[in-house]
């Protein structure tokens, strides 16, 4: 209640609110470390529980990857997964909690990852802020967050037009536009004028890139005419995605070590269109391919999970190349269709990055 409330106060709101879900990030031993664990651990002894439905980010690993990392960093995430078994939250280990649940339209939720507090807002008409570990956690156990920022109406306002006028002709495109206009925009709500008919995992792409890049936490994209005549006005010519792929393309050769796909974590219809275009095809030798999503996703689609593993690849849950170790594992050198792990993975995975449409990623990770 204390960090609630503090939080509050820094951010001029009037009370706290209920929240209908809440979903905590700092769930990896590698980016939490060993002084949240124990405090985590001291929360959990005095018996308190979550209030209402909460979820978790990926964790550090998965069975494919249990038996390659060092027995003392196993170990230690463990612990921390059953530390979060004891306050009651649902072992989900994903990025994407609103494949598991989808929150209704003007639902109020405490969310601290970054793309699914963009998704959520921007495509769901969902309201979170961007919340911080601590501040997610404390509003899952009270079953409230503070009344400020995208909470208020007349916070979610766009701010500024962006008239796109390059051809985004995939995934990795609306990823790079999510890193030029993060870099940008600053904390600004854009709204994004020319994209053409976006599939709801372009969009997915397109706020994980400017989660990562900027402080941006949701976007408009549908016409609001009225409102467009009044904001300044950004133009997003082809060349602007063009340099933004190059620049997070940092590897000097197209030989990857790990060929990655799945941040954020892979819907049913990514699973079902990476089984149809591998088809009969095997993974190259000496290349790792994997395709991450959530246990949820996995079981429901479970036959082409089973044709996507019959390739070679590994389809990974509760983790993410971007929250593991890969340089421990001998990877670094990193192909991957997300411009959120090209942005991320230089720093936190010590790895070479070539970012790439789906097509070719398969391309460059099959034989045939």
């Amino acid at each position: 209640m204390k960090i609630l409330v503090k939080l509050g106060e820094l951010f001029d709101a009037s009370r706290l609110i209920p929240i209908e879900l809440a979903h905590v990030s700092g769930v990896s031993y590698k980016t939490l470390g060993e002084a949240p664990t124990d405090f985590l651990e001291s929360l959990a002894s005095t018996g308190e529980k979550v209030n209402v439905e909460a979820t978790l980010n990926p964790q550090s690993f998965d069975k494919h990857l249990k038996e390659r990392l060092p027995e003392n960093l196993v170990k230690a995430q463990l612990k921390l997964c059953e530390i979060f078994d004891k306050l009651g939250f649902k072992p989900s280990f994903t990025c994407t909690p609103y494949y598991i649940k989808t929150p209704r339209k003007g639902a109020h939720l405490a969310w601290a990852e970054s793309s699914a507090v963009v998704y959520a807002n921007s495509v769901l008409g969902a309201w979170t802020n961007r919340e911080g570990g601590p501040s997610a956690l404390a509003a899952a156990i009270i079953g409230k967050t503070p009344n400020c920022g995208i909470h208020k109406a007349a916070n979610r306002k766009p701010k500024i037009l962006i008239e796109v006028e390059a051809p985004l002709k995939s995934e990795a495109d609306y990823g790079a536009l999510g890193i030029f206009l993060g870099k940008i925009l600053e904390d600004k709500i854009p709204l994004i004028k020319g994209l053409k008919n976006p599939l709801a995992e372009d969009l997915k792409q397109l706020g994980a890139a400017l989660a990562s890049a900027g402080m941006v936490n949701m976007f408009h994209y549908k016409n609001n005419a009225v409102e467009a005549r009044e904001l300044e006005k950004i133009t997003v010519e082809p060349k602007n995605i063009k340099e933004t792929i190059a620049e997070l393309t940092t590897a000097s050769t197209s030989k990857p070590d790990l060929i990655f796909i799945g941040c954020p974590h892979c819907s049913i219809r990514e699973i079902h269109r990476i089984a149809n275009m591998i088809g009969t095809r095997k993974v190259k030798d000496n290349v790792e391919f994997w395709i991450c999503t959530s246990r949820f996703v996995k079981k429901k689609a479970k036959a082409f999970v089973q044709k996507i593993e019959a390739s070679g690849a590994k389809v990974l849950t509760d983790t993410c190349t971007v929250v593991t170790w890969t340089d421990r594992l001998g990877i670094k050198k990193i192909m991957t269709n997300s411009a959120k792990t090209a942005h991320y993975a230089p720093t936190l995975n010590k790895a070479e990055t070539i970012l790439a449409p789906l097509k070719e990623c398969l391309k460059t990770a099959l034989k045939g």
